[in-house]
C-alpha cells in the first residue's frame, strides 16, 4: 500500500489532532491492562465480537496520556478497517510501522495497539519481532481463541499477558446506567430500581452498546452481532460451506444454555457427522460464543469423555433464539452466575453423583475446590429445597471433600441453613453478584 493512502487510514482512527470519544470505564479491566504494560511484555486483549475491547484500548490511550504519554507516541490500528482488506499480512504491519514512524517521529518507544489482530495471517511473527527487538509496547485484541492456539502461544512462549474480556457484569450494568451502590444500605434503598435493571439484564444481556438503546434497537442488533461472529468469526475463519448447519446448532446450544448435551445429541439432532458436529462446537467455543464446561472427575480422561454443558457467552443472544413464552428462568440465572464465575477467574466445573443428583457448580482456585454452588430460582417449595441441598452432602462425600463451602444462590433473601449436618449459605442473586454478600 502507498504510505500517503496508509496514513490517511491511521488518521482517521488515530487521536493525534483530536480529542478520544467519552466512554464509560470499566475499572477492573483498565487497571489490569496499565499493570500489564509496566511488565514491558506483549499484552493481548481478548474476547467475544463486540464485548468492548476496542473501547478498552481506547480507554488505555487516555490513561496512557493522563500518565503524560505524548500522542505521537501512540498509534492505533484498526484491522478491521475495509480499506487494508486486500493487504492483510506481515509487509503491511511493517508498512504502518514505517508510515507512522515517517510522518509522526515518535521521540520514545511507541504503544502500538493491533485492533482484531486475528485478521493478519502469521501476525505472531511480526510482533515477536518487535518485542525481541525492544522497539514497541505491544497492545493485541483479538475475537478468537485460537489467537493464543498452541502454534502461535509457543511463538510468544513467555512473552505475553493475556486478559478475557465479558460482556457487563450485573455492577458494570448498573454502573452504565448510572446507578452505583456503596453499600447493603443502597442496595435496600434502591431496590425497585436494581430489580427493573435486573430483568432488562436477564433479557438482553450485557453487550456494551445494546445497553444503550430501545427494545426493538437492542433487539435488532443482537441479531447483527450473531451473524457478525457467525460469518466473521467462524464461516470466513474456517472456509465452512454449511452455514445453515452452523446457525441451528448456535442457536441450539444458545437457546438451551446450561442443559447437558454430548456430540452424538447434537449428531443425532442435525444429521450430520460426528466430526462435523464435534468442529462446530469447537468453532464457537473459539469464537467465545458458548463455553463448554465438564463434569468434575480426577480423571482427567474421564473428564474428556463425560457430557458437556454449554453455556451462552450472553444472555442477550439466547433470548433473540428461543421460541416465545419458553420458561428459563432457572437456566437463565445459572448461566448468569456462571458467567460472573467466569469473571473472577474460578476454574468452574458440574457434577453429578452416582444416584444422579447434581451439583451445577464445582468451583476451584489455585488447584482446590473451593466452592459447591446451586443455582435456583427459590427454595421456598419444599420438595425443590430437598432436591437442591441433597446434592452438597452426597457430592461432598463422593468426591471427598473437606471444607469447602456450600452455597445456594436464588432469588430468595439471603439466609442460613443446616441440611445433612451441612452449613449452607443461602444468598439473594444480584446480593451475590454485586458481591454484597
Amino acid at each position: 500500500m502507498d504510505k500517503t493512502e496508509i496514513l490517511e487510514i491511521l488518521n482517521d482512527w488515530n487521536y493525534w489532532n483530536k480529542n478520544l470519544p467519552k466512554a464509560h470505564i470499566r475499572d477492573s479491566y483498565e487497571k489490569k491492562i496499565l499493570s500489564f504494560l509496566q511488565y514491558d511484555e506483549i499484552v493481548v486483549i481478548k474476547g467475544i465480537r463486540r464485548s468492548g475491547k476496542s473501547t478498552l484500548m481506547q480507554n488505555t490511550i487516555k490513561n496512557l496520556l493522563s500518565n503524560n504519554v505524548k500522542k505521537k507516541n501512540i498509534l492505533f490500528v484498526n484491522l478491521e478497517d475495509p480499506r487494508f482488506i486486500n493487504h492483510l499480512n506481515i509487509a503491511l504491519l511493517e508498512q504502518i510501522k514505517e508510515a507512522y514512524e515517517e510522518y509522526l517521529s515518535p521521540d520514545e518507544k511507541p504503544y502500538i495497539f493491533l485492533d482484531e489482530i486475528q485478521n493478519v495471517p502469521n501476525w505472531e511473527k511480526w510482533v515477536n519481532k518487535e518485542y525481541a527487538l525492544g522497539v514497541s509496547h505491544i497492545i493485541l485484541s483479538g475475537s478468537n481463541s485460537s489467537l493464543l492456539s498452541s502454534e502461535i502461544a509457543s511463538t510468544l512462549s513467555g512473552r505475553y499477558l493475556s486478559i478475557d474480556v465479558y460482556p457487563l457484569s450485573f455492577m458494570e450494568f448498573l454502573e452504565f446506567h448510572d446507578t452505583t451502590l456503596t453499600n447493603k444500605l443502597d442496595f435496600v434503598d434502591k431496590k425497585i430500581q436494581i430489580n427493573r435493571l435486573f430483568e432488562s439484564y436477564i433479557k438482553f444481556g450485557g453487550f456494551p452498546k445494546v445497553v444503550q438503546y430501545d427494545e426493538q434497537i437492542k433487539k435488532e442488533l443482537l441479531n447483527t452481532y450473531k451473524d457478525s461472529i457467525l460469518l466473521k468469526d467462524i464461516v470466513a475463519r474456517y472456509n465452512l460451506k454449511e452455514f445453515k448447519i452452523l446457525e441451528e446448532i448456535a442457536a441450539f446450544l444458545l437457546a438451551n444454555s446450561g442443559i447437558l448435551q454430548s456430540i452424538n445429541k447434537l449428531k443425532n439432532n442435525f444429521s450430520i457427522s460426528y466430526d462435523m458436529a464435534r468442529a462446530y462446537i469447537e468453532y464457537l467455543i473459539k469464537s467465545y460464543m458458548i463455553f463448554e464446561v465438564p463434569k468434575f472427575d480426577y480423571s482427567l480422561k474421564k473428564q474428556n469423555v463425560n457430557d458437556k454443558k454449554y453455556y451462552s457467552s450472553d444472555l442477550g443472544l439466547s433470548n433473540i433464539l428461543r421460541v416465545p413464552n419458553i420458561q428459563t428462568r432457572g437456566n437463565d440465572l445459572e448461566t448468569i452466575v456462571f458467567l460472573e464465575l467466569q469473571r473472577r477467574g474460578y476454574g468452574v466445573y458440574y457434577y453429578k453423583t452416582h444416584n444422579d443428583l447434581e451439583c451445577d457448580f464445582v468451583v476451584e482456585s489455585n488447584n482446590e475446590i473451593i466452592q459447591l454452588i446451586q443455582v435456583s430460582v427459590s427454595l421456598k417449595d419444599e420438595k425443590t429445597k430437598k432436591r437442591e441441598l441433597k446434592s452438597f452432602s452426597k457430592t461432598q462425600k463422593e468426591l471427598q471433600l473437606k471444607d469447602v463451602e456450600c452455597i445456594v444462590i436464588c432469588e430468595d433473601n439471603s439466609s442460613q441453613t443446616i441440611y445433612d449436618t451441612i452449613l449452607i449459605q443461602i444468598i439473594n442473586i444480584k446480593e451475590w453478584l454485586l458481591q454484597l454478600s
